[in-house]
């Protein structure tokens, strides 16, 4: 959420600012109306108070002087006593739908850009940061890895799509334990650079999804159950999170750094007719969740370790892949700045998104209230919270299938995997 007071006493910074993410999509000038409404709400009901305990004080005061509790001077402050509280009364749910109504307002607008995030208006002005790995060193003909993955019998969609729907995936054999394997060594590789390992509920209110953004304006994307205030969780950014929602914590816990992993669950509203087979695209799917949370100060900097805490594993696995930096044209609605590394997919001839990084300030806690207390300061501030994948599974094991494919039909395992699975290649076998 943004900060009200930075809206009223900066409109035009930040209406710029919104502008960048598309013109004409964001105005903010229903907020400051309202704002102004309902401050002069709040100034008059204040006014009428301050008059109401002035006259409490007066009543008794002119009895103990020696007024008639019954005459007419008396009964006149009573009379306008009364008529003050009724004033009042009237004006509390008045300014309480005035403070919802900006609420609401607000919690549409998405973050501001940061003054160092690029210029652009869609993915195609997205500039690339950096490349590691050689993508072109695959002499063979690659199958796209759904087809190699059916071909060994490690992956199986038309069983996965009878007990479901389309957008599931059934992994067997070799291929449920690359999958777990590859779960395995990213959460050893995340501990061992210092995350603390969390294994969060996968069931999460609506209040915690509203504190990562993803309600109101994404409810169309979570699955919700029927019964009761409880939503499947899009990733584990939102219990992770919300861990930490209205609690006030000491400057000396900071940094904290978590690592999950869990299941994610997303209707993928918007993605009819796109990747609808292999690993890509699913309803449901495995991810190991970066999080953070830190002091204002050291938000930059985290926010470069956390990249390079997620390219680690695509290095360490030997993928390879690229960086690219979100322009303020396709910035996620929450973050004020977020790089992308997408892997390379010979199958395909180009890279796939694979993890994003983002830096969101202090918007998620401005939601949530996830503040910090500094020794000897007066007051708190908002902590900076980040996070990213590290990495979705499904679209590493993916990247996996086709970047170590055989040109006899087999897929050699990273080296770093052997330990985890006892094998050096996958092979067919019956399905």
């Amino acid at each position: 959420m943004l900060d009200l007071k930075q809206i009223r006493e900066n409109p035009q910074y930040v209406q710029d600012r919104l502008n960048l993410r598309g013109a004409g999509q964001y105005d903010i000038q229903p907020i400051l109306e309202l704002d102004q409404q309902q401050r002069q709400l709040e100034q008059e009901r204040s006014r009428l108070q301050a008059r109401s305990n002035e006259i409490a004080k007066i009543i008794p005061a002119k009895i103990k002087q020696g007024s008639d509790p019954k005459g007419s001077e008396i009964l006149e402050l009573r009379e306008e006593g009364n008529k003050v509280k009724t004033e009042i009364g009237e004006l509390e749910p008045r300014e309480k739908e005035l403070k919802s109504q900006l609420e609401t307002l607000l919690l549409a607008l998405p973050n501001l850009p940061s003054e160092t995030t690029p210029i652009g208006k869609n993915e195609d002005d997205n500039p690339e940061v950096r490349r590691w790995g050689e993508e072109y060193k695959i002499q063979h003909s690659v199958l796209p890895h759904w087809e190699i993955g059916e071909k060994l019998g490690i992956l199986n969609s038309d069983r996965a799509v009878k007990v479901a729907q389309s957008r599931f995936i059934m992994l067997k054999g070799a291929g449920a334990a690359l999958e777990r394997a590859l779960i395995s060594f990213m959460l050893d590789k995340q501990t061992a650079a210092g995350y603390i390992e969390v294994l969060p509920p996968l069931l999460v209110n609506s209040q915690s999804l509203t504190a990562t953004s993803q309600l109101p304006k994404f409810a169309d994307e979570s699955f919700k159950c029927q019964d009761d205030d409880l939503w499947l969780i899009p990733t584990a950014e939102v219990p992770v999170t919300n861990l930490y929602r209205d609690e006030i914590l000491e400057a000396s816990q900071l940094p904290i750094r978590h690592c999950a992993y869990t299941p994610c669950f997303r209707r993928e509203a918007g993605a009819y007719g796109r990747d609808t087979k292999g690993l890509i695209r699913l309803h449901q799917f495995n991810k190991v969740e970066l999080v953070k949370f830190v002091h204002p100060d050291k938000s930059e900097e985290e926010h470069q370790a956390l990249v390079r805490d997620a390219e680690a594993i695509l290095q360490a696995l030997k993928l390879p892949y690229r960086v690219i930096e979100l322009c303020t044209g396709d910035l996620g609605f929450g973050a004020a700045r977020c790089y992308d590394l997408e892997v390379w997919l010979p199958s395909a001839n180009k890279y796939r998104e694979i993890s994003s990084c983002s830096n969101f300030r202090d918007f998620q806690a401005r939601r949530g209230s996830i503040r910090f207390k500094e020794a000897g300061k007066k007051g708190t501030q908002f902590v900076h919270t980040l996070n990213g994948s590290g990495l979705a599974v499904g679209r590493t094991m993916a990247a996996v299938l086709e970047n170590y494919q055989q040109p006899d039909g087999t897929v050699k395992i990273p080296e770093v995997l052997q330990p985890y699975l006892g094998r050096e290649v996958l092979y067919e076998t019956a399905t």
